[in-house]
């Protein structure tokens, strides 16, 4: 069983004053994807996106070729690795393995990586996917297409090695779910609450389940997020979620669900929580900014992410 926490996420230490890039942290965005003449480029621009507005010092976007050029053009704040794909789009998963091993060997445990966004599907995602959930040394925020692959990896248990955030909407939740041999969550809160902990549980890792009332679990507790707007309900405010709490981890969070990296850092727990917190009252803030119940873009809800954060910097708490 799981306790229900009714605790409010914490606040956030003052930015240091002295700080430079390197100091906030790097997010590496793993996503973005070429089939059939489409380019999928919104998804993983739009989680770079939110990690730079979260406060993170850098974003480095590993993309294929064809959409690496779009995401930057979007968020030019951002630098970018190519992922190796053959002409017809698929992952090359051994080359991307060794440009993912080289780019978190750069990110190091001060940083995050969000692998999914917009990533495809195939072999070679699964490939991608896999090494990022065997990386030990920084965290990483499994989002979208990336929950997907994680959904076709056999006895996926395993090769589960990584700090990590699992940010499912619930059908993604239910994929996933129906692979480890657990039940399909229900839309009432106690059973959102208790398929995000058993998944937490089964795991060892963070459940992030999105919608109405956000549940966050760390197998062990599970709270649930009381703010938010329907404004919310649009495309692409799932991806610039994924990259807040990336953002978050990357300046804030321990390496390890458990135990810490330095004094003081924050557990991937509170880092989910705070990142959701933030998100969800962006959406109160869009709405009542514009007056208006929808219409709200993904990067509208970003570039409020800077002042949601702000407020949460120096308090007890980060429900004011």
């Amino acid at each position: 069983m799981f306790d229900v926490d009714r605790t409010l996420p914490p606040g956030l230490p003052p930015r240091d004053r002295r700080g430079h890039k390197g100091t906030f942290g790097t997010v590496c965005v793993v996503g973005g994807s070429v089939w059939g003449g489409s380019v999928m480029a919104g998804a993983p621009a739009l989680a770079a996106l939110g990690a730079l507005r979260a406060g993170a010092g850098r974003c480095v976007v590993v993309a294929p070729g064809a959409v690496l050029g779009v995401v930057l053009g979007i968020v030019p704040s951002a630098t970018g690795r190519v992922l190796p794909c053959e002409a017809s789009g698929a992952v090359v998963g051994h080359e991307a393995a060794s440009v993912l091993d080289g780019v978190l060997g750069m990110v190091g445990s001060a940083g995050a990586v969000v692998v999914g966004p917009g990533l495809g599907v195939g072999p070679g995602v699964e490939g991608v996917v896999l090494r990022a959930l065997q990386q030990e040394g920084v965290g990483v925020v499994v989002d979208a297409d990336g929950l997907n692959a994680m959904a076709r990896v056999p006895e996926l248990f395993r090769d589960f090695r990584a700090s990590a955030v699992l940010t499912p909407h619930p059908g993604e939740f239910d994929r996933l779910a129906s692979s480890l041999g657990m039940l399909r969550v229900g839309s009432d809160d106690a059973s959102r609450a208790f398929g995000a902990s058993e998944l937490a549980r089964r795991l060892g890792c963070v459940v992030v389940l999105k919608g109405a009332g956000t549940v966050v679990s760390d197998g062990l507790r599970v709270w649930r997020c009381e703010a938010g707007h329907p404004c919310l309900a649009t495309g692409g405010t799932g991806d610039v979620l994924a990259g807040v709490i990336a953002g978050v981890i990357a300046q804030h969070g321990r390496v390890s669900v458990g135990g810490a990296k330095g004094a003081g850092g924050m557990s991937l727990y509170d880092a989910a929580r705070v990142g959701v917190l933030a998100h969800a009252k962006a959406g109160e803030r869009w709405s009542a900014v514009h007056g208006a119940e929808g219409g709200a873009l993904a990067s509208e809800i970003a570039g409020l992410i800077p002042a949601v954060v702000g407020a949460m910097v120096g308090r007890s708490d980060s429900q004011a």
